[in-house]
């Protein structure tokens, strides 16, 4: 099979897109500052020789680095069956429920004067967009047959399409159709990208299944499955805000989730006083008060993730966040795996290289490689 549609230009939002995925790793110096894992506070976590990855079978907090070699299930490789990537352009003109926003380009929000967990954005306003949407159709797919699913944020992905050819060629991941979904453009507060990925609700959940996965099974002749246990979601930073938002808002649609420098923190536009502090309220307040979510969720953070210091409200940590994420989710029982990355920056690409076969193979632990689902 041949994939389609890839040398087709993506152009400026998509490759946007791609970089903010998948940056190379951050320069020490200057830039955030390198966390000791072991330090008082942090989750305990079992260090991990040099080069390896946590084994797929193990839940908990593990250490990984310094070095990152890649997987070798991140090269394509002969006599392995390719999927076929089909790609398609929305608009936001057909949208009803992201119309678009833009931020002015050069500026950015002020932190309100009276509470610092507020920022006030004064520049955003209407503005049209449009979208990339990668669909990835495994060679193992029987048209009419219902497939599993992966959505993933700032699409697309080819690394997620090569892994899941060699992972599923090898049966230690469901013959899954990959649905990549590009942002709406921009970034952070006032943004179509912040919008979508930053604003505590099921929005984004249900535009992916009102908007984008109607049109994924009408143009191309798949059908995705309906069970949450058979769907993950994926993405880096507010990607993977997102990803654990569409599972923890709309928990009837997904149950996998898999984070890179998850951004847990306060980046929330608009303010919401029922989360005040943004994604930093998943574990400050909602998942310790919350009864335990059927979700399985695999984590990453790097030592040199980010830390916003012009923000003074003490929740722009990201490795803080992650932290004390993956520390509720273990006083509630969750699966969940959290590796903490040495030596690495925020959505490393090499870390992503190294982990991702074994991370989509512990997400998708305790489902059928080969199963007939029901919608």
């Amino acid at each position: 099979m041949t994939r389609t549609g890839l040398t087709i230009a993506i152009g400026l939002a998509g490759a946007a897109a791609l970089l903010a995925q998948n940056p190379q790793p951050a320069n020490p110096s200057p830039g955030p500052p390198v966390r000791d894992p072991l330090a008082p506070g942090y989750v305990k976590a079992t260090e991990l020789p040099d080069g390896t990855v946590p084994p797929v079978s193990a839940n908990g907090n593990f250490i990984i680095g310094a070095t990152h070699p890649p997987s070798p299930d991140m090269t394509a490789k002969d006599g392995v069956p390719k999927g076929t990537v089909h790609t398609f352009t929305m608009s936001s003109a057909d949208s009803k429920l992201y119309p678009g926003i833009a931020r002015e380009r050069g500026t950015r929000g002020e932190q309100d004067a009276t509470d610092p967990a507020k920022l006030v954005v004064a520049t955003s306003h209407p503005a049209p967009y449009s979208r990339q949407v990668a669909v990835y159709v495994p060679s193992q797919y029987t048209p009419g047959t219902i497939a599993p699913l992966i959505v993933g944020a700032d699409g697309p992905d080819p690394l997620l399409f090569t892994a899941l050819d060699n992972l599923i060629a090898q049966k230690r991941v469901p013959a899954l159709i990959a649905v990549s979904i590009a942002n709406g453009s921009g970034d952070a507060q006032g943004s179509e990208r912040g919008l979508e990925y930053d604003t505590m609700s099921g929005k984004y959940a249900e535009f992916v299944e009102t908007e984008v996965l109607p049109l994924v099974e009408k143009q191309y002749g798949v059908k995705l499955t309906r069970n949450p246990d058979s769907r993950a979601t994926m993405g880096c930073s507010s990607g993977a805000a997102a990803a654990l938002s569409m599972a923890w808002y709309r928990n009837d649609l997904y149950h996998r989730v898999l984070s890179y420098s998850g951004t847990f923190v306060n980046q929330q536009w608009p303010y919401n006083p029922e989360t005040p502090g943004g994604a930093w309220e998943y574990h400050r307040t909602l998942i310790p008060n919350s009864s335990a979510k059927p979700i399985r969720i695999w984590m990453h953070v790097s030592d040199r993730d980010l830390l916003l210091t012009l923000r003074t409200d003490g929740m722009h940590d990201w490795v803080l966040a992650n932290e004390n994420t993956a520390k509720v989710l273990a006083a509630k029982n969750y699966a969940y795996q959290f590796v903490f990355a040495r030596n690495a920056g925020h959505c490393d690409r090499a870390v992503k290289m190294q982990t991702l076969p074994e991370a989509l193979e512990w997400v998708w632990q305790g489902h059928a490689v080969d199963s007939n689902l029901t919608r």
